[in-house]
Parts: C-alpha cells; structure tokens; sequence
C-alpha cells in the first residue's frame, strides 16, 4: 500500500534533483534528458505521490512538466519566489539544488498547492505565440519613443523596423486566430469570451493561451490564480487598504484594459464601476473591482457553456 507523500522536483539544465516528503529515502538525482524523464516518470508511477511541485524556471520545466502530466501525476508549478520566502521563513537560507528540492517538498507538503491543468501542445503552442506577441509589442512602442527623440538621419532606419514589426504583429494574431479557429473547443471559448462587451480578440487569445483553468475552477481560485483576489494588510488595530499581488500578469494586464472599455460599454460592468464610483471609491479601486467581477463572469460563462447573458450575470 502507497504510502502518501509530496515530492520536490528541482529542475536544471542537465539534472534533476528529487525528494520526497515524508522522507523514504535521501534526496537522488536523475538527467534531465529523455531516458532520465523516463525513468523518473516511472519511478513516480510507483510511488504515487499526492502532489509533485517544480518551480517556474522560464521554460526549462516545460518537458518535465508534460511527462508527468501526460502520465496522469498530480504536478503543480509554483512560483520560485513563493518557494523562496517559505524556505526563509522555516530557516533555510543556503541553496543548493538538493536543498531546494527539499525545499520544494516541504512547501507542497505545508501549502498544498492545487495542481492545475497542464497545457496541450497546441495550448504551450499559443501561449509561446502570445509572449512573442508581447515581445513584439514593447519593441514598437520602445522603438515608436525613440523615433520622437532621434536625430533625422535615423528616421527611416526607425521607420523602416517599425513597419518590420507592424507586419510580424499582423503575421502573428493571423496564426492565433488561425490555430484558435482549427479546434472546435477553442473556437466555441473564443466565441463565447468575445460574446461579453470589452473583451476582444487579443483578450479572448490571452485567456485562452494563458488561462486554461478558466471554467474550471471556483470563483475565489481563478481570482487568486489571476492576482485579482483582494487581500488584507492588517497588523494590531491598523487596517490597511486591500491589495492585490502576485498571479499571472500577461492575463492581468489584458483583463485590466478590458475593463476599461468594459465600464463604457459593457452595460453590468459600467453599473457595477458606476456604483462604486459614487460610493466614494477611487477610479483605480473602482477599476480594479470591476475587473475581479469581469473574471468572476467571463469564469461562470466557461464553466456553463454560457454566452453573455447581461439580464442575468
């Protein structure tokens, strides 16, 4: 009988280093290349852990991340600053790649966090399209500053990359769209998330390549998940402002500027804003507020199939 446990996994460019908690045996290491991915799948397998926790190292997770999943193994990423804090905090201040598979081990042991849903493919697929999207974006408007200040004889060598990355930005929502619209389930998302007032192509893309937990999870998870959720700030008798932290900032940032068409044109939205507003709460509280009820629906409407339906959300 299997006996329950949570193993750390630290992952690097060549290694991988495991342990488990309650510890069965001292912490090992394995090669992160395809037969040591394997043997470790394997070995897991056997095991059958509760949990398995790795840290987000930029894409290096990736291929692990989609062995366990595709073998049906409860993995979770978290975030390396989280695991860091918590390793502080219970003492342990040296960093080793052992230490930090241990590390990781008690913090999924302690926190429990919720293994969400790995991404397909042709999810990992979209969402690397979309970072690339972002990346283009920032290079234009860096480069749309630069052309107000610089000197003539380096306008057209501005102009001319300008145009470059106007056509790679047209080139890529053209292969979103395109990959979104050859998968029936995408498309039916995408119809519904664009069904909603304020929620747009480059919205509806983000959700889908960024939040596949959307209608999955309960309302107070896909909050905390986005970094919506308010939280308390509160020490003795002082009672701080509510504040929202951590999540995941591309979703965050398109949600954030689809509430703001959403509270011109998006009749609940704009009476939800509206309401706050003459409340006594600041545009940005009111703003911020709005959008936490904007996930709230957009979450409802996945999870029921639903488009929008304003009379009722």
């Amino acid at each position: 009988m299997a006996i329950p446990c949570v193993v750390g996994l630290d992952v690097a460019q060549a290694t991988i280093d495991v342990a488990v908690r309650p510890p069965m045996q001292p912490p090992w290491r394995v090669p992160y290349d395809e037969g040591g991915v394997a043997a470790l799948v394997t070995t897991l397998t056997a095991l059958q852990p509760t949990l398995i926790v790795l840290e987000a190292t930029g894409g290096l997770e990736g291929a692990l991340a989609s062995a366990l999943g595709l073998a049906d193994l409860p993995v979770v990423i978290v975030n390396p600053r989280q695991v860091r804090d918590f390793a502080k905090a219970t003492g342990v201040l040296a960093k080793t790649d052992r230490l930090d598979a241990q590390v990781l081990a008690h913090f999924g042991e302690a926190v429990r966090p919720v293994p969400r849903a790995l991404p397909d493919d042709a999810k990992a697929d979209v969402a690397a399209l979309l970072a690339r999207r972002r990346q283009l974006v920032e290079m234009r408007t860096a480069e749309l500053h630069r052309l107000r200040r610089a000197r003539p004889m380096v306008h057209a060598s501005l102009q001319a990359h300008i145009a470059w990355l106007d056509t790679q930005l047209r080139d890529t929502d053209a292969d979103l769209q395109q990959r979104i619209e050859a998968s029936p389930l995408w498309r039916t998302q995408d119809q519904l998330l664009r069904s909603v007032p304020g929620i747009g192509p480059a919205t509806a893309r983000t959700l889908l390549g960024n939040l596949p937990e959307l209608g999955q999870l309960s309302a107070r998870q896909i909050s905390k998940l986005v970094g919506v959720a308010p939280l308390n700030s509160d020490s003795g008798l002082r009672v701080g402002p509510r504040q929202i932290w951590g999540g995941r900032a591309p979703v965050r940032t398109a949600l954030y500027m689809a509430t703001v068409v959403a509270t011109r044109y998006n009749p609940v939205i704009r009476a939800y804003y509206q309401r706050l507003r003459a409340a006594g709460k600041p545009a940005k509280v009111a703003r911020i507020a709005a959008m936490h009820k904007l996930l709230i629906i957009l979450n409802a409407m996945l999870r029921h199939q639903q488009p929008w339906q304003p009379l009722e959300a």
